[in-house]
């Protein structure tokens, strides 16, 4: 049975990762999909694919200009958007001297700012539709502090909050706000995490990444598909009465 039959999605930051399996996940449960992105050329490829099932948007989540333009030709092609997947985002670290105004501002625009105004962009066409689906990436380091994370870790506790304060809003709409955590999850994002570590932790290259997956209680790093699945039920009608909540995705590191 199809889960998503009729409904049409949009997926920020869906063309590589997690996103674009999200994209594939929805596609194979008879959604309409929408892959925007920065990466264009990317999302072209996915949306490829996904054959008559999807369409590639370029979109920058920093730009408003950019974010009304995507929703309104996925409005214009199929009619509207039941579900908003807010999968964008972006990570860096740095020791407190070493943080900077310019990596603060572009940490907060594009994982928080994005997901607000993302949000605010579909909103009026979920009303006109009588309801729909919202789902927020927050991630473990929105659960908790880590050294040398502070911008990270925040915006995503500020994602958890987001999430909690648009689901009472919305409510009255019928449209739901969820948000996943994933935990560390075998994307090309964790090339980038695990260089990073190296540095501030004075290890090898790689292993960061191994030590992270021998340490989740299930015993290895999680896959794209492992959060696509719990994506697609947060969709569906099968989490209708479902709001507000914050769903960990991590192989049990994180128990609340």
């Amino acid at each position: 049975m199809s889960r998503l039959e009729g409904k049409t999605a949009l997926v920020t930051g869906g063309a590589r990762g997690i996103g674009s399996a999200i994209c594939h996940a929805y596609a194979a449960q008879g959604a309409k999909v929408a892959i925007a992105d920065r990466l264009f050329e990317d999302a072209q490829e996915t949306a490829a694919r996904l054959g008559d099932a999807g369409i590639a948007v370029a979109m920058d989540v920093t730009d408003l200009a950019a974010i009304a333009a995507g929703v309104a030709a996925v409005e214009k092609k199929w009619g509207g958007i039941d579900i908003l997947v807010n999968n964008a985002g972006i990570f860096n670290m740095a020791a407190i001297e070493e943080v900077t105004v310019e990596d603060y501002r572009r940490q907060y625009d594009v994982n928080v700012g994005g997901t607000i105004f993302a949000i605010q962009a579909v909103v009026p066409g979920m009303r006109k539709r009588g309801g729909g689906a919202i789902i927020n990436f927050s991630s473990q380091a929105g659960r908790r502090g880590e050294p040398n994370i502070t911008l990270y870790c925040s915006t995503k506790a500020a994602v958890i909050s987001i999430t909690q304060s648009l689901a009472l809003e919305l409510a009255k709409d019928r449209i739901r706000v969820n948000a996943i955590a994933p935990g560390v999850i075998d994307t090309p994002m964790w090339t980038q995490v695990d260089a990073l570590f190296a540095r501030y932790e004075n290890k090898p290259v790689g292993q960061k990444k191994r030590e992270v997956g021998e340490a989740v209680p299930l015993g290895h790093m999680g896959a794209p598909e492992d959060v696509a699945e719990p994506a697609v039920f947060l969709a569906s009608e099968e989490a209708r009465y479902i709001t507000a909540q914050t769903l960990n995705v991590d192989g049990g590191n994180w128990m609340s």
